[in-house]
């Protein structure tokens, strides 16, 4: 069994937390990495720093660009995959970001060097099912999942072809813009919930939205589990050096503690 169907499982709903590679620095991420399982954490999405995040709103645009000035790149990230993959052998690990970087190295090459290096999933934003076919079967030889993303505005006809194409889980987008924007409808994610359970048999995870534990819940009493980004990285730019590890464990620690009261 891979690791995300292992720790994304009907036994509690899951938490899955955002950390930029290489922000502030690439000294801090492996661990931030480590510390957040310890605070309760089910998987890791790890952002593949880039020029030009599209998707995302300022808070984790400034993530990239700090990154960028350490000049993390791919290959960095795919290093610190490894070295986290040397004590911790079971927390599922996302590799989040857009496709230009893999296509500089190749995809046969990107896919059995992130196979080797112990990541479990790519959600790649700039990727539409339709374009990915190649990368597609290069990640699936490798046994690496591919998420696709739903967002509120996506129809019935593509709701049903992406909850066909992704594996490992799917992940919707709950506001409409980019990460950091908006307050999120949590009447509106649970009718899209029941929308989209009848389209798949995979987990369905909400991201974009979740700041706390009271947010968290609220979108955890429908979902399989939450996606925490812009939250984290704010707390991890307004803190201190020495304080960022602690900031960001406090909060994994409320929202943990948030959804382990909803019922499984």
């Amino acid at each position: 069994m891979s690791r995300l169907k292992q720790s994304i499982s009907v036994d509690r709903k899951a938490l899955l937390a955002y950390v930029v590679a290489g922000d502030p620095d690439k000294g801090t991420t492996v661990g931030l990495m480590h510390d957040m399982v310890e605070a309760g954490v089910d998987a890791i999405e790890l952002g593949v720093p880039f020029s030009d995040p599209e998707a995302e709103g300022p808070v984790i645009q400034l993530a990239h660009e700090r990154a960028l000035e350490h000049n993390t790149s791919l290959s960095d990230c795919l290093a610190m995959v490894r070295e986290f993959r040397q004590s911790n052998q079971h927390i599922p690990i996302i590799l989040m970001g857009y496709l230009n970087p893999i296509e500089t190295m190749g995809y046969d090459d990107f896919s059995n060097e992130a196979a080797s290096a112990g990541v479990d999933a790519m959600i790649i934003v700039n990727l539409p099912p339709e374009e990915a076919p190649v990368l597609s079967e290069s990640l699936k030889r490798n046994e690496l999942d591919l998420v696709y993303l739903l967002a509120p505005t996506t129809t019935d006809q593509r709701a049903e072809m992406i909850c066909a194409k992704s594996s490992g889980f799917v992940y919707y987008v709950s506001l409409k813009g980019t990460t950091g924007a908006g307050t999120i409808d949590v009447s509106d994610v649970a009718t899209k919930m029941e929308r989209f359970r009848s389209m798949s048999t995979l987990p369905i995870l909400v991201g974009f939205g979740i700041k706390d534990g009271e947010t968290a819940a609220a979108v955890g009493a429908n979902a399989d589990g939450v996606v925490v980004g812009s939250a984290i990285v704010d707390r991890m730019a307004n803190a201190g050096p020495s304080q960022i590890n602690q900031s960001v464990c406090n909060l994994v620690a409320e929202i943990r503690q948030a959804l382990d009261e909803l019922p499984a």
